[in-house]
């Protein structure tokens, strides 16, 4: 059995990151979710935070 995990982050009801296990990197769905994102991903300490969460 295989488990997903998602983190998802919103603002005004409209979602515009999220770290999907399966992808193992942030995925930006916004202008600001994407710069977000990338910052993120380069980021050793929150992907290493992320990927010991899992």
């Amino acid at each position: 059995e295989k488990v997903r995990f998602l983190d998802r982050y919103f603002y005004n009801r409209e979602e515009y990151a999220r770290f999907d296990s399966d992808v193992g990197r942030y995925q930006g769905f916004t202008p600001f979710g994407e710069r977000t994102a990338r910052y993120w991903n380069n980021n050793p300490e929150i992907m290493e935070y992320q990927r010991a969460t899992l």
